[in-house]
């Protein structure tokens, strides 16, 4: 007979994930995680077989979480170019305030990027935002191709914020994309 789980499988990936988040993902070991959990890393290896695929899991479990934070935002913004704004700031809001642990995040990107079931979940992520953003701009003549290139304004602001680092990560973003609505014709076709 199995024995119970003291852990769901959404706590342990959570503490998975909050390792990776503060010490890299090579720091995600059975031996690491075990610690950090209480499990044994024999448990460790029955629920996920090898590192790899426990790091899979622990992605994909921040990739929900993004999907559905991202889908609650698209939700609650009014279908404007503010509420684009909005949106943006608002998935911009767990990066934090510190650029060094920003840069050390940026080593997730780099799993997502090297694993293709990962980097498919980026890039559906990325279609599901474009058509949010897309929405925001319906009556413009173009709101998808406007929608990507607020994408791409909001992810470059992110690294320069994170070169200059002054203030609040949310105020530098929102800035940027103030500049970027004011730069951008958005007005109906």
């Amino acid at each position: 007979m199995p024995r119970r789980r003291t852990l769901s499988d959404k706590q342990l990936l959570a503490m998975v994930l909050a390792l990776i988040h503060a010490e890299g993902p090579d720091a995600a070991t059975f031996a690491a995680v075990a610690k950090a959990s209480g499990l044994s890393g024999s448990t460790l290896v029955q629920r996920f077989a090898t590192k790899a695929a426990m790091l899979r899991a622990a992605l994909l479990y921040a990739w929900d979480r993004l999907d559905a934070e991202t889908a609650r935002l698209a939700e609650t913004v009014p279908k404007t170019p503010d509420g684009a704004v909005a949106l943006l700031v608002g998935l911009s809001q767990d990066y934090g305030d510190n650029a060094a642990a920003y840069g050390e995040g940026l080593l997730v990107l780099r799993e997502d990027f090297r694993d293709p079931v990962l980097r498919a979940r980026g890039a559906a992520w990325g279609a599901a935002l474009t058509a949010a953003i897309a929405r925001c701009f319906g009556s413009a003549k173009a709101p998808e191709t406007i929608a990507r290139l607020m994408l791409s304004q909001w992810q470059g602001s992110l690294i320069w914020w994170g070169f200059g680092a002054e203030g609040p990560v949310a105020a530098y973003v929102e800035t940027e994309l103030r500049r970027f609505l004011v730069a951008v014709p958005v007005h109906s076709a």
